[in-house]
Formats: structure tokens, sequence, C-alpha cells
């Protein structure tokens, strides 16, 4: 139950922010204005039907559609169109989402699967926030329920066939700890246990191959991951090890043929090689890429007769296409991969559905000027066509903008490359720019230059907009994260302040310019950059932020703790201790002047409790020399991510953007 004290928060923060709301409605106007309400997304190809959502003029959420394929038995090809007008088959709506939403604050559909035969789906649903769901199953085409709903469960679902579906659930601690197979229109409680997972250290995840013929049950760490199989055809004879439990080792898995595709990484080969086995002889592997020190495997995804590499160099991702000898024949080392080219210097690319028994490959591509677009790509010609661009109305231009790559010098020397984009027309880079700077460095994670068409309310405002690829995050490579967590956690936060001294020192903006903002872990990094440098930057927005990371850390009866301590250490030991109070925002505020801020939280949210960011905002307060703002922003209807009506997400970032203009004095 919610005190006093945390209603009197955010009472003075409504109070301090109060004048601003026309500034953030015209914002939101802005934002609103260019969305194109009605549209679909690019329509997806499994089987006899084109499967693609929805979205209505007015509604929050989606519809999930389908049709007819008109040519059925066509191969696939990059120029097939679903047809429209009067001679297309007629739309089915197999679950409308505004509907189901009607009687909820919150409303979340966290995975949508359609049965191998296309009659049956089954979707996962949080209505609160909380990241627990519920699975219904329907008939795709009446939409009548099959049998009753799975509660309390994880939103990791997968088919079995036609006729089951495999699920997992979680722990007290919200862990995924058990993998079930459940029999449609059996009851819960009689469903067989495939997996449990006792090591509190470990979450299980659960992945079907492109081949649909196996499914997959990862049970992972942070730094160690192994996997089981079951063959799709007979289900109850239970998993099968395909990868040991070997500590330091992570493994993942795919399908094609009389092989398994094995990416693995170790301590030697941390930027990951590729192998294959034989089905059965699983010991006994090849290797198809060798660990490269300067590339890494992100991800592979196969087809019939290709497979594709999704792959990092330099800071930035690739996509490396291969072609396979013919099922049955002998897999040897992978040579001549033909690599697909992208048209910006800085860019986001990633895997879309694409289906197994076809050539064609999609993927997803934008920049911080490009808006999302998605490709089909002939992996045997190299012809590729757009499927869908997303629309941006209001005049957007891209031509009037400008994406780069920068690199900073770190203290130790290491270079930090930083993504940024600008209105050539507009900004002046005379150090009198308005500047936002982005970061995260966390948990491998990779925080590429892509496209929001909400930040063109700041771009043409004439700010500039940069995002730092810090240590922690995975974008330069596995080293890369190695050395900004546990004992080099610090190397996050310094990078970062190098990289804003970078932009003040190139005239990118000054001091009285600059404001930071991140969100969860990278809200840790804001919290952490605001104790060591607040006079460096004017306005923060630290969203959800993991500040109080000691208290939590300490703690192994609340979520996600005994899973990070090998991200940030175990501070139950004295070396972590130390130096993770030595960092941890909550434990470092002191009497200081700080830069206007903005902290947000969500009453339901299970990664990172909204004790937290409280707990740092009235320390705040309490401690603090100067009479900047400071403001507390807790959704008590939403968890993690947010409120989760499209519209409604566009008033987060209006809120934000309001608090940095007045800030700012704009």
């Amino acid at each position: 139950m919610l005190n006093l004290a945390f209603y009197d928060l955010m009472y003075n923060s409504l109070l301090t922010f109060s004048g601003t709301k026309s500034l953030e409605d015209e914002i939101y106007a802005e934002l609103r204005g260019r969305i194109k309400e009605d549209d679909i997304s690019a329509p997806v190809r499994r089987g006899p039907y084109y499967y693609y959502r929805r979205t209505l003029e007015g509604k929050e959420y989606v519809q999930h559609c389908r049709c007819l394929v008109s040519n059925d038995g066509a191969p696939a090809s990059v120029h097939d169109v679903m047809q429209t007008g009067p001679d297309a088959s007629p739309e089915h709506v197999m679950l409308d989402e505004n509907i189901k939403a009607q009687d909820h604050n919150y409303y979340r559909i966290g995975a949508f699967r359609v049965s191998p035969n296309n009659k049956l789906v089954a979707y996962a649903e949080d209505t609160k926030g909380d990241e627990i769901y519920t699975i219904f199953v329907i008939d795709a085409e009446t939409r009548t329920p099959v049998g009753k709903p799975l509660v309390g469960v994880t939103s990791d679902i997968e088919w079995a066939g036609n006729d089951a579906l495999a699920y997992s659930t979680m722990d007290e601690i919200l862990r995924p700890d058990k993998v079930w197979l459940h029999k449609l229109e059996a009851d819960q409680s009689s469903d067989t246990c495939l997996y449990h997972e006792k090591d509190d250290m470990f979450s299980l995840v659960l992945e079907a191959s492109e081949s649909k013929k196996y499914l997959f049950v990862a049970s992972e760490s942070k730094i160690t991951r192994f996997v089981f199989y079951i063959d799709i055809t007979e289900p109850g004879k239970g998993l099968t090890v395909l990868t040991p439990r070997l500590d330091g080792i992570d493994t993942s898995v795919s399908h094609r043929g009389n092989h398994f595709f094995i990416q693995r990484r170790s301590e030697e080969f941390f930027n990951s090689e590729l192998l294959a086995c034989q089905l059965d002889n699983t010991s006994a592997t090849t290797v198809l890429l060798p660990h490269r020190e300067s590339v890494k495997i992100q991800d592979i995804r196969l087809f019939s007769d290709h497979l594709v590499a999704y792959e990092r160099e330099n800071g930035l991702p690739r996509v490396t296409i291969y072609r396979l000898p013919a099922v049955g024949e002998p897999l040897e080392s992978l040579q001549d991969g033909l690599t697909v080219d992208f048209i910006d210097p800085v860019y986001s690319v990633d895997p879309s559905e694409s289906q197994f028994s076809s050539s064609v490959l999609r993927f997803s591509y934008s920049s911080m000027r490009s808006p999302p677009s998605v490709y089909d790509y002939d992996m045997n010609t190299g012809i590729s066509v757009v499927k869908k661009i997303e629309t941006v109305l209001g005049g957007f231009d891209s031509s009037n903008y400008v994406t780069e790559r920068k690199w900073a010098t770190a203290a130790d020397g290491t270079q930090i490359p930083i993504s940024v984009a600008y209105r050539k027309d507009l900004v002046k880079l005379d150090g009198s720019d308005p500047l936002l700077l982005y970061g995260y460095g966390s948990y491998e994670a990779c925080i590429d230059p892509s496209f929001k068409a909400s930040r063109l309310s700041l771009l043409d405002r004439g700010f500039v907009y940069a995002i730092t690829h810090i240590r922690g995050g995975g974008e330069m490579g596995r080293q890369w994260y190695e050395n900004g967590k546990l004992h080099k956690k610090k190397n996050t936060f310094t990078d970062f302040i190098a990289c804003a001294e970078y932009l003040i020192e190139k005239k990118y903006c000054s001091k009285e310019k600059l404001c930071i903002h991140g969100r969860s872990a990278g809200g840790l990094l804001i919290g952490a950059v605001l104790n060591m440098r607040p006079d460096l930057f004017t306005a923060a927005v630290a969203g959800v932020p993991f500040v109080d990371v000691l208290t939590t850390m300490l703690d192994p009866t609340i979520p996600l703790t005994t899973s990070e301590w090998e991200e940030w250490g175990d501070p139950r030991k004295d070396e972590y201790y130390f130096y993770m109070k030595s960092y941890s925002p909550v434990d470092n505020i002191a009497a200081r002047k700080y830069p206007a801020i903005l902290v947000t939280a969500g009453l339901y949210d299970p990664r990172v409790m909204y004790s937290e960011p409280a707990k740092f905002v009235a320390k705040l307060r309490d401690m603090k020399t100067d009479g900047n703002v400071l403001l507390f922003k807790c959704e008590l209807g939403a968890g993690h991510f947010s409120k989760s009506g499209r519209f409604e997400k566009l008033q987060e970032d209006a809120f934000n953007y309001a608090f940095i203009l007045k800030a700012l004095n704009m």
C-alpha cells in the first residue's frame, strides 16, 4: 500500500511542473500528428495465409488479422504482394486488442502464436504491467475459446504440434524456473513439467527451431547457457540434453535437415563460433564459422538452403548470407558469404519473421533519419524489395537530417562510438545548440541508432540528438560488455562523461544546453553520472532507474537479484560491496548542486520496484543545495515499460520533452 510520503513526492512534483501543460499538449499534438493512425504492418506469409496487424484511427491497440493467399502453392518471392481492393480475399480479424483492453487500464499481448495448421491461436495477456501473463487459446476463425486459460505464466509459449503447447512459469522471485507441456482442453493442473531449474541464478527460455521440428529449452545465467531439445512429433518423450552445462560456456541452437547448428561462446572464443553436429552424434562438431576477435556473431537464422549470420564489426551490425549444401551432404566451413549493403553511415538492422522453406530473407532497417522499413531479400539473386516503410506525416523529409558516427576518447584511451543526428538547416554547431544525450551500457545490449518519429519534435526545434555506445553494452563485441560490468562497471559512467565532454569540445553543445536521458539500467547510468559530474549537465531524465543498487542486490528475495549477481557482483562479498557502494546512485547523493531532474517509475514494475526511484528522489530533495526542479512521476497503472496504448506512450514522450524544454528555458 502506498503511504502518504509517496503521494507527497508526487504532489510536490506536480506543483513544481505546473504551467507547462500547454507546451506538453502542443508537443503531444505534434507527435500524434506524425502517425498514420489507420495502417497495416508488412504482411507475413505463413502457408495459405497472409498475417498482419492493423491499426485503426483513434484506437490505442492493434487488430491481429489474416487473409488467404491468392496464389497459394506458388513459391515465396520477394515480389509477392497481398492483394487489396474488390478482388482481394476477405480480411478476417482473429483478435481485436481494443475490445480486449476495454476493461483494463493496461493491456499487452506478450505473444501471439498461430498453430502449425493455422486453425488455432494461443496468446499471452498481461492486464497490469507486472509481466505475469494468462494464456488463452482460441479458434482462429470463430474466435471461440479452446479449453481453460493457463494462469500465472510467462509470455514464453510455443506450439508442440497442433494439439499441445509448451509454456513456462515463474517462482516467487519471478524467475522462469519451469517449462510445461499442456494438452489442449486438459486442466492446467494435469500439465507435464518438462524441466525444473532449481539454481536461482539461472532462468529458462523456450524457443522453436525455424524448421518447426524441434523445441529448445535453454537454461541461462549471465555467463552460462545450456540447451535441451524435444522432438515436436514425439513431445511425450520429454527433453534430451543437446549442449551440456559447463560454467562459462554459452550455447544457442537451431536445426536444419540432419544437423543441429550451435552458436557457442566461451572465455577463449568470446565473440562466438558457429558449429554443426549431426542429430545422432551431437558430441562430434564441425566449425562452420570460426571465432574472430573483431567480429561478433550476434545471431543466426536458418533456411532450407541458406544460413544468415547477424554479426557486428566496428560498432555496426551487418548481415551475411551463406548458401548451404543440400540436406544429407557434409557440412564444412562456410565460405564466400554475401554481405547486404546499407545506405546510412550508422543504422539499425534486425531480423524479421521469414519462411524456413523459402529463399526470401526479411529484415527491418532504420537509421536516425530513415523511418523503419521492411525488406524482402532474395538470397539467390541479391534482389531486395521494400515491403513497407513507416509513414511519417507532417511534412517529414529525411534529406533535411544528418546522421554521423563520432568517436570520443575515454580516460584510458579507449575510443567510444557516438551516433549523432540533427537537422542540418537548424543546427549551427557553434556550441549554442541544445543536445539530448542518451545512454544505456549494460547487459551486452546494443543500442543501435534507429528511427523514432517523436524525436523529430526535438530535432525540428534545433536539438542535436546523440546516442553513446558505451562499455557494458554489446555494440563493439563481447569484450566491450566484459569491460563494463562487475569491477569494471565504472567504465560505463566515465565513458558517458567522456562522450559528453567530447560533444562540448566539438561544439555540438555547451554545458548549459546539455541534457541526458536513460531508462532502467540506463537510469542507473544517469544517477551515477549526476553524482560524479553534476556540473556537466543542465537537465536529466531517469526513467524507471535502477538507483538503489546495494539494497536491491543484497536482497535475494526480490525479483532479478540472484540472476544479476553475475552482472553487478554479489554485495554479500566485501570485494563487491564496497565497489558497488562507490557508484550506487542513492548511496552517493551529497550536499551539492544538481541539474534539473525528472525521475519516473511504474507501480507494477517487477524489474525496478517503484520504491527505488522514490527513495532516490526523497534523498535528493533532502540533500541537494540548488533550486532546480526535481520531479517524480509514477504511473499508477503500468509497469516497467510505461503505459500500454500507442497514444498513451506518446504522452510520456511529450511530458519528457516538455520537461527538457522548460529546463532549457525554451
